[in-house]
C-alpha cells in the first residue's frame, strides 16, 4: 500500500540530500572559510533577517545562500553576496555556498524561532474556598518555543508559589497551596517567562488573567435563635439571630421568617459576629403551631436555627352566633347557640347570675320557668377569657288566660262576701240588735220602741 509523504517533509528530505553532498570531504584543508552572518540568529515566528555569506578568498566565485526558505539578493560582490530572508516561522539550518581557487567551500548557520504561548490560562477557582483546605490551581500552557527555555510560574499576587519547566506543547501545571483567611480576596495568576537572555534578547514575559479567590470560615455551633414561644394574632414581637465565627460576617446573607412569611430584618455585625433583628407580626390565618426561622449563607453552605411557636387568639365569642335575648316556651326543647373560638380552644360556659345553674351550649335540653334569667357566658382558654352577657326568657303555657282568672276569681270573692254581709246584717235588724266588739271603744246600739220616741218642745227662757 502506497504511503503519502507530506510535501513539508519531502521538502526537508531533499534538503538534506542537498547538504550532504555539499558537505564532501574535499571541503576538508580548505584554507579559507565561507562565514555566514549573523550567527545562530534568534527570531520571532515569522520573523526576517538579512544575512551575509562572505569569505577571505580573493579568487571567490558563485557566493550564494542555500534554504528552502523564502529569500532574496540584495546585494553581491568580490567574495560576498548579502541575502534577505523572510517568513521564518520554524527553526532552520541555513547554507553559504561558493567557490575558492575551483573548490567550493560552505559555512553555515541555526536559525532558532521563538513564539510566546498561544494561551495561558488559570483554571477557574471555587466560588468559595473553606479556610483550612487545599486550594490546588490548574494552570493550562498551549504553544510557545523554544520550550527549552519555557518556565511556568504560578503566584498569588506576585509571589511565586510553583516554577515548573513547560515541557509538553500542551501543559498543565499545578500547584497546591492551603487556602487562609488571609487569602479572602488575593489574586492567583499564571505566568510563562520565555527567558532568551542568552541569545542575546531579553526575558519574554507572558501572564493570564488573574483569578480572585474568596475564602469562608462557620462556627461549629448554630446561630442563637431568640423568639417568644407564644404569639397572639395582630400582634407583634421582636426576633434575634445572632452568629459568633463567622468570616467574612460581611458578605453572608441572612433570612429571618415566621412560618411561609420572610421577616424584613436588619444586619448588623461586628468582626465575626452578625446580628439579624427583625419585628414578626402574627396573622390569622397563621394561628397555630408554627417555626421562626433563621437562616445563613456563605460560601454555598448554610446555617440554620428554628424555634417553635404558637399563634394565638384570646378567647372569642361570637356575638353575631350568640343571640343575647332569647325568648322561649316553657316545656319545649330548645338549644343554646353560642361558638367560641380561639387557639388553644377555649372552654364555653353559660352560669346564670347569682346561682350555680348552668345552661347546656349547642345540646338540646328541656326548658322550664327555672331558666329565667340572666346568664355570664365565658369562653376560658389558658391565654385568657371572653365573657358575653344573655339573657333567657320563659314563657309558661296559656299565660294569656292567668290575669283573666284572677279576675274572675278575685270577683267572685268579693260577691261572695258582700252577699254574706248583708246577709247577717238583715238578720241582727230583724232582732233590734247589734252588737259591736268588744275591742271597740263605741257604746252598744239598741233599739228604741217607736212609741218611745218624741219630739220635745222648744224651751224659751
Amino acid at each position: 500500500m502506497a504511503t503519502m509523504i507530506p510535501a513539508v517533509s519531502w521538502l526537508r528530505a531533499c534538503w538534506t540530500l542537498l547538504v550532504c553532498c555539499l558537505l564532501t570531504p574535499g571541503v576538508q584543508g580548505q584554507e579559507f572559510l565561507l562565514r555566514v552572518e549573523p550567527q545562530n540568529p534568534v527570531l520571532p515566528a515569522g520573523g526576517s533577517l538579512l544575512v551575509n555569506c562572505s569569505t577571505d578568498c580573493p579568487s571567490a566565485k558563485q557566493v550564494t545562500l542555500e534554504t528552502s526558505l523564502s529569500k532574496e539578493l540584495v546585494d553581491n560582490g568580490t567574495g560576498w553576496a548579502a541575502f534577505w530572508v523572510s517568513n521564518v516561522t520554524g527553526n532552520s539550518r541555513i547554507l553559504c555556498s561558493g567557490y575558492c581557487n575551483g573548490l567550493q567551500i560552505i559555512g553555515s548557520t541555526d536559525i532558532t524561532v521563538y513564539r510566546l504561548p498561544e494561551r495561558v490560562e488559570l483554571a477557574p477557582l471555587p466560588p468559595w474556598q473553606p479556610v483550612g483546605q487545599n486550594l490546588t490551581l490548574h494552570c493550562q500552557v498551549e504553544g510557545g518555543s523554544p520550550r527549552t527555555s519555557l518556565t511556568v510560574v504560578l503566584l498569588r499576587w506576585e509571589e511565586e508559589l510553583s516554577r515548573q519547566p513547560a515541557v509538553e506543547e500542551l501543559t498543565e501545571v499545578t500547584a497546591t497551596v492551603l487556602a487562609s483567611r488571609g487569602d479572602h480576596g488575593a489574586h492567583f495568576s499564571c505566568r510563562t517567562e520565555l527567558d532568551l537572555r542568552l541569545q542575546g534578547l531579553r526575558l519574554l514575559v507572558n501572564t493570564s488573567a488573574p483569578r480572585r479567590l474568596r475564602t469562608f470560615a462557620l462556627p461549629v455551633t448554630p446561630p442563637r435563635l431568640v423568639a417568644p414561644r407564644f404569639l397572639e394574632v395582630e400582634t407583634s414581637c421582636p426576633v434575634d439571630c445572632t452568629v459568633e465565627g463567622l468570616f467574612p460576617a460581611s458578605e453572608a446573607q441572612v433570612h429571618l421568617a415566621l412560618g411561609d412569611q420572610v421577616l424584613n430584618e436588619t444586619v448588623t455585625n461586628h468582626g465575626d459576629m452578625l446580628t439579624a433583628t427583625a419585628t414578626a407580626t402574627a396573622r390569622a390565618d397563621q394561628e397555630g403551631a408554627r417555626q421562626i426561622i433563621c437562616n445563613v449563607t456563605l460560601g454555598g453552605e448554610r446555617l440554620e436555627a428554628r424555634e417553635n411557636l404558637t399563634v394565638f387568639n384570646g378567647p372569642q365569642i361570637d356575638r353575631a352566633k350568640c343571640p343575647q335575648h332569647l325568648k322561649w316556651k316553657d316545656k319545649t326543647r330548645q338549644v343554646l347557640q353560642c361558638h367560641a373560638r380561639g387557639n388553644p380552644s377555649p372552654q364555653l360556659r353559660c352560669l346564670k347570675e347569682g346561682s350555680s345553674q348552668e345552661v347546656p351550649v349547642g345540646i338540646p335540653f328541656l326548658v322550664n320557668v327555672t331558666h329565667n334569667g340572666t346568664y355570664q357566658c365565658q369562653a376560658v382558654s389558658s391565654r385568657g377569657k371572653y365573657t358575653l352577657v344573655v339573657v333567657i326568657n320563659i314563657e309558661a303555657r296559656n299565660s294569656h288566660f292567668v290575669p283573666v282568672l284572677l279576675a274572675v276569681f278575685t270577683t267572685l270573692g268579693v260577691v261572695t262576701v258582700v252577699v254574706a254581709l248583708m246577709y247577717v246584717f238583715r238578720a241582727r235588724k230583724q232582732r233590734g240588735l247589734y252588737h259591736v266588739r268588744q275591742e271597740s271603744p263605741s257604746l252598744p246600739l239598741t233599739s228604741m220602741p217607736t212609741e218611745a220616741i218624741r219630739e220635745e218642745p222648744s224651751r224659751v227662757e
